[in-house]
């Protein structure tokens, strides 16, 4: 941990009277790779009175060389345990793991109905808000749904002010966009979204033990104009795309950042994105945008990735033939990624890498066999690889509530194509058991996040969490989602 506190850049040191973990539940290089982490991470440390102590799920770099039980906060290698307020980010479904894993080890109660007023307050939110954060209620004693940074600060001034636990629930459920179980049950508060003029979130730590080791994180733009029907942030969500400047965007990026990330959920839609790219690399910077869409990549856009570093473009292929993606409203098509495949090459990349999902609903193997040819083509003319994930229904999309495919048929879908271009295209997959484990909790309540507790006490197998969800269904606490135990076939 002083290892890793001595390597950060930008770090906001702050004294105050009070203080809050801040909490992440995996390893730090994913914690501090988080851009909505860092964002709430500097809410708080701009706040009079208050500062932001962080905590994440043990690795072998938290150790801190002292004989200190529990899980510790950086900045005051303190126990979590004693903070009066814990805010914590959840980004998906299957870190409500690392959640239980943190609150175990720190030996707090990890059902709120267990946990007094000697224990701290558990404030959550995060990217999964905007989704299905049903599986939290059962943990959390209020969740910010949606944008935090304006919320943030109204929540925690009043957590350390009210003088009871059930005054702290009744100011905070007061607020806006706050969900407050014990008050509202299962029914889930509106999604906040900021004023445009608090835009762009950027990270102020740099650390060299992150996932994107020395980069600086800020936002291209927030939201999406497209509908991609299998997306949580299509175009419906908080207004659509959001555009940051140029201007604002430069101005905010340090002179000493060797790397920059651009972070959106349609960074390349920005109409300025390639200018921004060439002024940075022509600074002498290294450049990452967080999403390439193919149909936008043209040769002005890949010549300036390639001079601000990239070495393999990486983009979006998202179904497996193009009725597949007619399906999912997406609109790439074979020559915009073949077109991708060309540029790449031109501009001296060493490899094209391709996302798509298998299992999408009305997918079958002759779409398999329409990649296989498609991306054996493809191989052709630059070294590819798939990144490769089964679908999951997600709420809050037009798809929400369909059945996972089944994982005996994600797999054989999985061993179509990696037979069919063996030898000549790089397959990296996810896997089909831990997706339908995020199916289920993408489509439960929170009987099936309490459910996760079991199965991470038992050790967390899939066989563990198999068992944790079928407890549900004999015990009659299950919600309708569980009625499509039997699509698991494995």
């Amino acid at each position: 941990m002083r290892q890793r506190l001595a390597d950060e850049t930008g770090r906001i040191d702050k004294v105050a009277p009070n203080t809050v973990a801040l909490a992440y539940p995996s390893p730090y290089a994913a914690g501090m790779s988080s851009l909505g982490f860092q964002r709430i991470y500097r809410s708080i440390q701009e706040l009079d009175g208050f500062a932001a102590h962080r905590a994440f799920l043990a690795d072998r770099g938290d150790l801190p060389g002292a004989n200190v039980p529990g899980v510790l906060t950086y900045e005051a290698l303190r126990p979590i345990s004693s903070y009066r307020v814990i805010a914590v980010s959840v980004a998906y479904e299957l870190e409500l793991a690392g959640l239980i894993r943190m609150l175990d080890a720190a030996g707090i109660p990890v059902n709120r109905r267990d946990r007094g007023p000697e224990h701290p307050f558990l404030l959550m939110g995060g990217p999964l808000t905007f989704s299905n954060p049903s599986p939290l209620l059962g943990y959390a004693d209020a969740v910010i749904m949606g944008e935090a940074e304006e919320l943030i600060g109204p929540a925690i001034e009043i957590l350390y002010s009210a003088q009871t636990r059930m005054s702290q629930l009744e100011g905070l459920a007061k607020l806006p966009s706050i969900t407050v179980p014990a008050l509202h049950g299962s029914q889930l508060a509106s999604i906040a979204s900021i004023d445009n003029d608090l835009l762009p979130a950027w990270g102020p730590i740099r650390t060299p033990h992150a996932e994107f080791s020395n980069m600086f994180l800020i936002e291209a733009e927030r939201g999406c104009s497209r509908g991609c029907s299998y997306c949580v942030m299509r175009r419906s969500t908080n207004g659509g795309m959001r555009i940051v400047s140029k201007e604002k965007i430069l101005s905010l990026i340090p002179a000493d950042a060797p790397k920059v990330g651009l972070v959106g959920a349609a960074v390349s839609d920005h109409p300025k994105i390639v200018e921004i790219v060439n002024e940075l690399a022509d600074l002498g910077k290294k450049v990452s945008l967080s999403s390439l869409r193919p149909d936008r990549l043209n040769d002005a856009f890949v010549a300036a990735l390639a001079r601000g570093g990239y070495r393999t473009l990486t983009t979006a292929m998202d179904g497996t033939s193009q009725n597949v993606r007619l399906r999912l409203e997406r609109k790439a098509k074979e020559t915009h990624i073949e077109k991708c495949a060309m540029l790449a090459r031109k501009h001296g990349m060493d490899r094209l890498k391709l996302y798509l999902m298998v299992g999408t609903p009305g997918e079958g193997p002759e779409d398999l066999d329409e990649c296989i040819r498609f991306t054996t083509e493809l191989s052709k003319i630059i070294p590819l690889s798939l990144g490769i994930a089964p679908f999951v229904s997600k709420r809050n999309t037009p798809l929400d509530g369909l059945p996972f495919a089944g994982i005996d048929v994600v797999q054989d879908r999985l061993a179509q194509l990696r037979s069919g271009v063996k030898g000549r295209v790089d397959i990296r997959s996810t896997s089909a058991k831990w997706a339908w484990v995020e199916w289920v909790l993408a489509q439960g309540g929170e009987a099936e996040g309490l459910a996760v507790v079991d199965a991470v006490r038992a050790g967390g197998t899939f066989a563990d969490y198999k068992r944790a969800f079928g407890t549900l269904e004999t015990s009659g606490a299950r919600t309708p989602v569980v009625r499509k135990l039997p699509m698991i076939a494995a």
